[in-house]
């Protein structure tokens, strides 16, 4: 039995999502004319109460459309240093944008509006220009963290008083909706865009939707076709979201479940150094190298055919997903206990 604990990206379409990318009614992306797509962005556009939304192939090309659509070249963004966009999208915001970025330590990756107000620049030629703040929720490097909806309402107010722009990367939004309780309207209306992934816990196979006003959302499709990003009968692609939004949101939850309920096995074992305990479906641990090798243990535990990544000098990331059975649950609860270092 394999267990791929690597990412919530690993999914596969269930074959009824595989059905309903056949029947999809397909057109022509690039002229506007796929009427799958069409129903996707629609759709997401009124789920977080904005006029309209954009199909981008992923989430890194949609929040990177987002920065530079909300940026000019010499200004700078405020985010957490472990943020997604910072950390793991190859320098994006330099390469595409021409703009520096601004670094908060936040907790597991949440920022609040005090950090943000102390780290605008001011408004002098030697400094870079303060024009956006980006947010993740749920935090990836934060072990899937959530932010309070108070939090990312106070920062989208003061955002406002100081005529900032606010975008989220809500690659895994719906995790943190269903954590929280919130609804997506609830964040849609407290952010300028937002950047929402359905190939994670969601299980589709590619995509992603940046969602935000009708002129933003125009200047990003701009913005996307020069990244190389015009597709075509990219219906078959949105039909799978599509179904996610109806069948995959619910189960979520357990996969939230699932991350705690390891988490309390590994509170016990005395090679276990340090738990971010789990909001949502990302398991971050510290191994005390002193007894076990992060090298060792990714082998070892390989061995017995888990798969889990390394996420820092000393820490090890398991992500749960539609993927993972109950029966995969018990055989690694199983794993763990016996686990000798």
């Amino acid at each position: 039995m394999k267990i791929d604990l690597r990412s919530d990206t690993v999914t596969k379409p269930t074959p009824n999502m595989l059905e309903a990318m056949m029947r999809a009614d397909v057109g022509d992306d690039v002229f506007g004319e796929d009427p799958t797509i069409l129903q996707l962005e629609h759709r997401m556009a009124e789920m977080f109460g904005h006029e309209a939304a954009l199909f981008c192939a992923s989430g890194t090309m949609a929040n990177q459309i987002a920065v530079k659509a909300h940026t000019q070249p010499m200004d700078e963004i405020i985010l957490d240093r472990t943020a997604h966009i910072y950390y793991y999208e190859t320098a994006g915001f330099a390469f595409h944008s021409g703009v520096s970025v601004k670094l908060v330590d936040g907790d597991r990756g949440r920022i609040t509006a005090e950090q943000v107000m102390e780290n605008i620049q001011p408004d002098f030629d030697w400094l870079p220009k303060t024009s956006l703040v980006c947010l993740e929720n749920t935090t990836n490097k934060g072990g899937g963290a959530c932010y309070e909806l108070e939090n990312i309402q106070s920062i989208y107010h003061l955002c406002q008083e100081r005529r900032l722009k606010m975008h989220i990367d809500g690659a895994r939004i719906f995790n943190a909706i269903v954590a929280k309780g919130y609804l997506p309207l609830d964040i849609g209306q407290h952010t300028d865009s937002i950047a929402v992934c359905f190939s994670k816990g969601l299980g589709a196979p590619v995509g992603s939707v940046l969602i935000g006003p009708k002129d933003f959302i125009r200047k990003a499709r701009r913005i996307r076709k020069v990244f190389g990003g015009g597709m075509r009968q990219t219906g078959y692609l949105a039909a799978a979201c599509l179904y996610a939004l109806d069948h995959h949101i619910e189960k979520l939850g357990i996969d939230h479940q699932r991350a705690k309920a390891i988490a309390d096995v590994l509170a016990e074992k005395q090679w276990i150094k340090k738990i971010l305990y789990p909001e949502t479906n990302i398991l971050i641990f510290s191994l005390d190298t002193n007894l076990i090798s992060v090298q060792d243990f990714i082998q070892r535990m390989a061995e017995q055919a888990i798969q889990v990544v390394q996420f820092g000098p000393s820490e090890i990331r398991m992500t749960f997903h539609l993927d993972i059975s109950e029966a995969m649950i018990r055989r690694l609860t199983e794993l763990l206990n016996k686990f000798q270092p």
